[in-house]
């Protein structure tokens, strides 16, 4: 069995060349990121992500390999919920497309190291207090419930948001054309642009949908409530998260001109809330559902939303064209 400091470290390693890659190679400041870039930028993540699950699978075994794509793919099912209101956030600022990508990739920096801090504090505290992983069930079940039956994300007005109206009390904010900038000085005073705001508002945003992702990945590579985490667990919670993550960015540019085309995904992704937060709770009674078939009803329930909503989007095309 491979030594997990090896994987860490070539999981480390790999993400700093990918992201030099990504920014050095693939990306350039201040242009703008076209729909075939995004597309070539996503398939690099997804097949970096997918190198690491056979990674995984030849040097740990196929169990934990399993549950790091499962992880990984709720992950990524969840990223693209937010990346729709991501959609709203550059809409509502009127973030030019040549500002877009480094606003993005500062905001999915941040929240990655948020994200390493709350899976830390959420790992204590469930090895500690087991029993909080029944208040996760219950909290996932409440909001896969809430999801389903939730209007689309265009009711999201950022400007209501706390985080925007604390923002404007504490900070000097100017809606000077940013060009590119995070921060001007004008009258001997700093003042931050539209664009500190933006990657402010991605970080704030990725720590409201963390309150939903981070319990969800800890129930499905957890093997019982009452059981410490493994080393591998752990790698395997911080290695989906990381990684899905990272490829927002590519994600957010090949899927803003797609949104209305994923009408039923949040109907989707809200089942499998619903079956996490029941898979939880069932282990009160010592019920242990195995990471294949939460695999299996997670491709499913994704799968098949997106389907769905592809062939309403097409239905609704060819009424509108007939009538």
């Amino acid at each position: 069995m491979i030594d997990n400091q090896t994987t860490y470290f070539i999981f480390g390693l790999v993400v700093i060349v990918a992201l030099i890659l990504d920014l050095g190679l693939l990306s350039k400041k201040n242009t703008a990121i076209t729909i075939k870039k995004a597309l070539f930028q996503t398939a690099f993540w997804i097949t970096l992500s997918l190198a690491f699950f056979g990674y995984l699978w030849l040097k740990k075994d196929g169990i934990v390999a399993t549950k790091y794509i499962t992880a990984y793919l709720m992950e990524w099912s969840l990223s693209i919920d937010n990346i729709f209101v991501f959609i709203l956030i550059f809409s509502f600022f009127k973030v030019k497309e040549s500002d877009a990508g480094r606003a993005l990739l500062i905001g999915i920096l941040l929240a990655i190291v948020f994200r390493i801090l709350f899976i830390w504090l959420g790992i204590e505290l469930i090895d500690r207090f087991h029993w909080i992983m029944y208040i996760f069930g219950a909290f996932l079940l409440y909001t896969g419930f809430k999801l389903f039956f939730q209007k689309e994300d265009e009711d999201y007005n950022p400007a209501n948001s706390k985080i925007y109206q604390v923002s404007r009390k504490l900070f000097r904010l100017t809606d000077v054309e940013p060009k590119g900038r995070f921060i001007i000085s004008a009258k001997g005073k700093i003042y931050f642009t539209t664009l500190s705001m933006v990657v402010l508002m991605l970080a704030a945003t990725d720590i409201v949908f963390a309150l939903d992702s981070i319990p969800t990945v800890v129930s499905l590579v957890r093997e019982k409530a009452d059981i410490p985490f493994s080393p591998d667990d752990i790698l395997v919670i911080y290695s989906s998260n990381i990684f899905a993550v990272l490829g927002l960015r590519s994600l957010f540019f090949l899927l803003q001109g797609a949104v209305d085309k994923f009408g039923y995904l949040q109907q989707g992704i809200a089942v499998v809330l619903v079956f996490i937060g029941v898979k939880m709770l069932i282990e009160y009674f010592d019920i242990h559902i195995s990471i294949y078939i939460s695999l299996v009803i997670i491709v499913v329930c994704l799968v098949s939303a997106i389907l769905y909503s592809l062939y309403k989007t097409r239905k609704d095309k060819l009424t509108s064209h007939s009538t």
